[in-house]
């Protein structure tokens, strides 16, 4: 379990975060969602004790990140948004090393990194020095070293950017996999479709502040498809339709979002009232929209 607790961090005199709470169950994936800048990384270098906080702390598994820093280091595999190797290294060679530090013989070190590297589609490069690596090959690099230890707790950062459509398909069965192991994820990202299509529930942070903890059926369900109507009398429709939904006007138009009901049970109902309705169509919302939606709620 990753549990962040009333964590607030500055840097100077910008609060980078303020007061962030959330956590990650067992067997749960979690998306963490923001802006460039919102705060993610950083409560993430947080989470795996490279950055102190301010105030709070983040528990994995019951372990304090900033009393008990070894012993909750050991319980996370780390995949950093831009992952940094002695790039002089070839890759296994750079596995076995790595691995020394968890007390795995280089013999067995050396198998474990060639099947990994293998499955993570780098077994063609495994004697390629990493400072011939692309970034996507890196990051895939250091997702196969954050298993080195089979721990009990996953946290991503951007881990979806640099990967090709096949990695990415690689990831998400591998989430899944943990998830069915138990292992708790967490997991950022700004590929909102990603996130919707992986995550068990989403956490969204804005300017450093946790604005919202959904399931992804919450979502799926307060984004709904907006109903967007041209009505003969825009002002006068408001009143019956906002009994169906989250009413805005845009020109002749009127947006109905988080409709509650059937499209033909609203028309019937303006049709019924005497409204001449000239044009009906549904809009999807995605997650995009109803993250933006939210911070539009919060006033920004």
């Amino acid at each position: 379990m990753i549990e962040v607790d009333s964590v607030s961090k500055f840097f100077g005199r910008l609060k980078a975060l303020d007061n962030v709470s959330f956590k990650v169950g067992n067997g749960e994936i979690a998306g963490y969602v923001g802006l460039n800048g919102a705060g993610k990384t950083t409560t993430i270098r947080i989470a795996v004790g490279v950055l102190p906080p301010d105030s709070g702390d983040v528990f994995i598994d019951g372990l304090s990140i900033t009393r008990e820093k070894k012993k909750a280091s050991e319980r996370i595999g780390w995949v950093p948004e831009l992952p940094i190797f002695e790039t002089d290294f070839k890759a296994l060679d750079y596995y076995v090393y790595l691995a020394g530090y968890y007390g795995i013989p280089p013999g067995e070190a050396r198998r474990m990194g060639r099947e990994a590297l293998e499955m993570l589609g780098l077994g063609d490069a495994l004697n390629t020095k990493l400072a011939a690596y692309s970034q996507g090959m890196k990051k895939r690099f250091a997702l196969a070293v954050s298993l080195i230890n089979d721990p009990p707790n996953f946290i991503f950062d951007e881990v979806l950017n640099g990967l090709d459509p096949k990695g990415i398909v690689f990831f998400r069965d591998l989430a899944v996999k943990f998830k069915k192991q138990g292992k708790a994820v967490l997991f950022s990202s700004h590929i909102l479709s990603e996130v919707e299509g992986i995550a068990d529930k989403v956490v969204f942070i804005h300017k450093g502040k946790i604005i919202g903890v959904y399931t992804v059926s919450e979502i799926l369900n307060m984004a709904r498809p907006s109903l967007i109507i041209k009505v003969d009398r825009v002002e006068e429709s408001i009143s019956i339709l906002e009994k169906y939904g989250r009413v805005e006007t845009k020109g002749e138009h009127v947006v109905v979002s988080g409709l509650n009901t059937s499209p033909s049970a609203v028309i019937k109902e303006l049709v019924d009232s005497g409204f001449n309705v000239l044009e009906v169509r549904s809009e999807e919302r995605s997650l995009e929209d109803f993250f933006f939606n939210l911070i539009k709620d919060k006033g920004d």
